[in-house]
């Protein structure tokens, strides 16, 4: 029976989508209204974009322990309250004069914590919400609003940004965390109790999580691959918006339609991932998908003002359909080996690596940017994340096809 069908689901993603769109205006405008309004240099583009990622670092594997421990659903609900505040903060200093890239940056840095709580929480409340048989399907759904919302995201992004101020585009995003919360609200189906460790100690728990996916060869090099492409992505996310807007001259809102082309691709990529796993199989989609895909982005960088433009959307709707289909591949797969009482630290595990590559690539972008200029760190950024299938193209999962049957959860691939 198709997910559609559950009513608590479709809750559950109509408010993932809306809290997604607002997310992407954020992403879009924030960026903007730093290179714009308060006329950041390369370097504190770099410190804006490694903010909203650092949290992953500084939490990230607490927040596992944390979330195992507690039920799920609440913690997702006083983080989309959180966000809320935080993000409705911004157009409020900007209509008072008093907004600086300083409470961007603070700003960036509260709302990724309260993201790091809200993903952890997310992915590992899916398996009690609709079973471990219907993950693919799940992940699928959610990845397609996900998509859709980059897709609209960006464009609304833009043109509001240009035609009403990039800090008023800032409210979409506080909105939408809010009626992501209020649509939680509503889910009716009862959580599993958290087990309660036999011995619980924060750095017992979390070296249990550690031990679970570095002990995992197959989640090792998932772990690897993902990390490696997020941290050139951070590198490339630190120079983009300035590659668009000072180096080709291009407006706000042909900005938001470039980054509008990258949600198609994930449109695309959320629709065919069945496809792909039918085709290929589950585990063989995660290698395969990235080995094909992921050298897009190496389109971006050639990029330009005229026909040129042509290179970049094609670049960045490549590399996001690659990207959706490889995540719902990984995320599922993880989700299916993994014991309940483990899912909270395994993926903040994972996340604090791949997660916390982020930052540190978004601050060596941006020292790349100001010292060898935008265009070459890009080429850097796109260079690093082509490669970074080698992880798993190289690993136990390219003699697999689909999760083995009777594969012991927990077991050592």
């Amino acid at each position: 029976m198709s997910l559609w069908s559950h009513r608590d689901f479709r809750l559950l993603w109509v408010g993932n989508t809306t809290s997604q769109f607002g997310a992407t205006v954020g992403r879009t405008v924030l960026p903007l209204l730093a290179a714009g309004a308060l006329a950041a240099t390369p370097f504190e583009m770099g410190v804006l974009s490694a903010a909203g990622s650092a949290a992953f670092l500084l939490i990230g594997l607490p927040a596992g322990v944390w979330v195992d421990r507690l039920s799920r659903r609440p913690v997702m609900l006083v983080a989309d309250f959180a966000r809320a505040a935080l993000m409705l903060s911004v157009p409020v200093a900007w209509w008072f004069g008093v907004l600086t890239l300083v409470q961007l940056v603070v700003v960036a840095l509260l709302v990724g914590a309260a993201t790091v709580m809200f993903d952890v929480a997310h992915q590992s409340y899916l398996p009690s919400l609709v079973g471990r048989d219907q993950l693919v399907e799940g992940n699928a759904k959610l990845e397609s609003g996900r998509a859709v919302a980059q897709v609209s995201g960006p464009a609304v992004a833009g043109g509001v940004a240009q035609g009403l101020g990039a800090a008023n585009g800032v409210l979409a995003t506080g909105l939408g965390y809010l009626v992501s919360a209020l649509f939680l609200l509503r889910v009716r189906t009862p959580e599993p109790r958290p087990e309660r460790p036999g011995e619980p100690g924060l750095r017992r728990e979390i070296a249990e999580g550690l031990r679970f996916v570095f002990g995992h060869r197959s989640l090792r090099a998932v772990v690897g691959c993902t990390g490696t492409a997020n941290f050139f992505g951070g590198i490339g996310a630190a120079v983009t918006v300035l590659f668009l807007v000072r180096e080709l001259g291009l407006s706000e809102g042909v900005v938001g339609l470039v980054f509008s082309a990258a949600g198609v691709g994930g449109v695309l990529g959320a629709l065919t991932t069945g496809w792909w796993t039918r085709r290929f199989g589950q585990v063989r989609t995660i290698w395969l998908s990235a080995l094909v895909t992921f050298p897009f982005g190496l389109l971006v960088p050639l990029g330009g003002a005229d026909w040129r433009i042509g290179l970049l959307v094609l670049g960045q709707a490549g590399s996001s359909y690659g990207v959706i289909v490889y995540n719902i591949a990984q995320v599922s797969y993880r989700q299916s080996i993994c014991p309940d009482r483990l899912l909270g630290r395994m993926n903040a595990s994972i996340r604090f690596v791949v997660w916390g590559a982020l930052p540190l690539g978004g601050l060596i972008g941006g020292a790349l940017g100001g010292g060898i200029g935008v265009t070459p760190t890009l080429w850097v950024a796109a260079g690093g994340q082509a490669v970074a299938v080698l992880w798993v193209l190289l690993s136990p999962l390219r003699a697999m096809r689909d999760v083995p049957g009777g594969t012991t959860v927990g077991s050592r691939g």
